[in-house]
């Protein structure tokens, strides 16, 4: 999945103009429960105003907190004007982007703003990639790594009529075996589905209902 698939399109962004007092940007931010906020002029990104950005500001300054609230424009307290994403990046690269900051804006090649990515959206499709959003049961297993591996499960998972909600593997790099974590629907043939995965070459390290 790409991250314009899981983007925040601009018509749905909270954002303001580059002369928006600080006062407006902080009402806003307060009235969403946001953290950042993007700062433009016209279409024109001009970079991302954060609480952190605005309180800093205000700590170096020798103004009182409204004068400096409502004297100061959003587009003096920016940062992270030259980072951003095209669209065309893997949704789970812009997990380490976001672990220090609320969102990375999106824009086209001609630098125009086209929306933005947050924590809690990448998070999200990490949620869903698990499926934590639904009950069953998780089963861990090991398997060497050969191919076909996968396919193989699948066709036991078919057989035994269990419905998957999640697949995720890890220890990709590793040529002789392979961690494989799957989320099933609970039913009554999970005591044989075992049985049959193990029989068939993969080791079961732990079964959990949630």
């Amino acid at each position: 999945m790409f991250v314009k698939s899981i983007m925040i399109p601009k018509h749905k962004c909270i954002t303001v103009n580059s002369d928006d007092s600080l006062q407006c940007t902080l009402e806003k931010m307060e009235s969403h429960q946001i953290d950042g906020i993007p700062v433009l002029k016209g279409d024109e990104y001009i970079g991302v105003v954060t609480r952190f950005n605005i309180y800093q500001g205000f700590f170096n300054s020798e103004l009182e907190k409204e004068n400096y609230l409502q004297q100061t424009k959003a587009c003096e307290r920016v940062s992270f004007q030259e980072k951003y994403l095209t669209g065309t990046e893997r949704f789970e690269s812009t997990l380490l982007e976001l672990k220090d900051f609320p969102l990375i804006v999106v824009l086209n090649d001609k630098k125009r703003f086209m929306g933005i990515v947050t924590r809690a959206d990448v998070l999200d499709q990490f949620q869903s990639a698990f499926g934590m959003r639904r009950p069953g049961i998780r089963i861990a297993f090991t398997s060497a790594e050969s191919e076909g591996r996968l396919a193989r499960l699948a066709e036991i998972a078919h057989a035994y009529h269990e419905r998957i909600i999640s697949v995720v593997t890890f220890d990709e790099n590793d040529q002789l075996v392979r961690r494989i974590v799957m989320k099933i629907e609970k039913t009554t043939n999970l005591d044989k589905f075992i049985k049959k995965l193990e029989d068939s070459g993969f080791r079961v390290l732990s079964i959990h209902e949630d």
